[in-house]
């Protein structure tokens, strides 16, 4: 048996002979315990609410945009609609508007983008999902109908019963405008707002979708489109399909995945992320101070015991490694027993609920804090707080050991 590690053991798990050494060695695997614990589950919650975003954004953002790479527009009559269709993992695409226009309903006013979708967008996207009042219904026959962002619906106080007032929609002119005079200079229609959608506050009080043909009427386009958006289907292989797009569309288009999409989004979430764990890892590292102490003591504590050591022929290395091991048993008790009272606060807050986001019922999208617990969390928690632990054992066994070195029974 490694006589370093068996007598660390018994200094750890048997009775000292004062108690004091006993409750500080305690209070030092609690306070390892409860950081970690607190570690693990700020990360797993943290998880937890970058799902729901990320969630939220892939409801309306598509799988993949396609843009022009030059100019503003794509002809929609030359683009290779049938070879995308053809494509295994596509489950549809839809050739969409997007302008910013000037609403007006009554006597407010708001600007904010109308995105002109084709009929049945709703089927291959997940937005209609979102619809917090209304239908999401864009035409009708030759009917026209909006559905606008919850944002703005507020700030143009959108009474969808309303039918004497239409949501009237101005856009600028194409070309030069020959007069300076307003009616002149813009394109106007009206449209009756059917439905509100609720998704995210940016993109609440940034859209209104409106039928693909009534974006183009008011742009004056014809089979002009902004960008082209690709829905997939379950379980489909991203980085392969934007690869066969790239080889099918050439170098004209511009591909965007949804991280690059949202990529001022991600990396915040990421960035987040990090200094958060950074942020933990410090008030561990407060905490290790517990150890310091106990490990302080218990070394002053056992100096015949060192004694006793060092006449039996052990040397300084002997020594070191012993406190040097209590010092490890006291990290791993307080990690472990910390990441499983974590794991299983979490497994409970996952399947229960237990703490919420004290709204009432309806009031949020969730209501109780969510979480996704991640091995690879688990992983670098446990190699952080052991790594907190070890620079924590270092100081007294080094300096302590080498000032009793000399020490022997008297």
């Amino acid at each position: 048996m490694n006589l370093p590690l068996h007598i660390a053991r018994r200094y750890l798990i048997s009775k000292k002979s004062h108690n004091l050494i006993n409750v500080i060695s305690l209070i030092s695997v609690i306070g390892q315990a409860v950081g970690t614990a607190a570690l693990i589950i700020v990360l797993s919650v943290f998880n937890g609410f970058e799902d729901v975003i990320k969630s939220l954004y892939s409801t309306f953002n598509p799988d993949f945009e396609i843009t022009a790479k030059k100019g503003k527009t794509i002809n929609y009559a030359n683009f290779p609609q049938e070879a995308l269709l053809s494509i295994s993992d596509i489950n549809g695409i839809a050739g969409i508007v997007e302008e910013d226009a000037l609403f007006k309903y009554r006597d407010k006013q708001y600007i904010a983008k109308i995105k002109g979708v084709p009929p049945g967008y709703q089927n291959i996207s997940k937005v209609d999902s979102m619809t917090r009042e209304g239908d999401f219904v864009l035409q009708e026959g030759i009917s026209n109908f909006a559905v606008v962002g919850a944002g703005v619906a507020w700030f143009l106080d959108i009474n969808l019963n309303d039918y004497r007032n239409l949501l009237s929609v101005y856009l600028p002119k194409r070309g030069n405008a020959s007069s300076f005079r307003f009616e002149n200079a813009f394109n106007n229609e009206v449209i009756h707002p059917a439905g509100v959608f609720s998704v995210q506050q940016e993109f609440d009080e940034k859209y209104v979708f409106v039928p693909l043909r009534f974006a183009r009427k008011l742009l004056d386009y014809t089979n002009e489109i902004t960008a082209v958006e690709v829905f997939l289907k379950p379980g489909a292989d991203t980085d392969a399909v934007k690869s066969t797009l790239e080889n099918q569309l050439g170098d004209d288009y511009t591909i965007k995945n949804r991280f690059q999409q949202n990529e001022a989004l991600y990396k915040v979430l990421e960035s987040e992320k990090l200094i958060i764990f950074l942020i933990m890892l410090f008030i561990l590292i407060l905490a290790s101070f517990n150890m310091i102490g106990s490990l302080s003591i218990l070394i002053v504590e056992k100096l015949k015991d060192i004694a006793i050591l060092k006449s039996m022929g052990a040397d300084k290395n002997l020594i070191r490694k012993i406190f040097t091991a209590e010092g490890i048993f006291i990290s791993l008790a307080g990690s472990l027993s910390g990441l499983l009272i974590g794991f299983i606060i979490l497994l409970l807050q996952q399947h229960f609920g237990l703490v919420s986001l004290g709204a009432d019922e309806g009031d949020f999208i969730i209501n109780a804090y969510p979480v996704r617990m991640l091995v690879s969390d688990f992983i670098y928690v446990f190699i952080a707080v052991m790594l907190i632990g070890l620079m924590a054992i270092w100081y007294p066994v080094r300096f302590l050991t080498r000032k009793y070195a000399d020490i022997s029974l008297k």
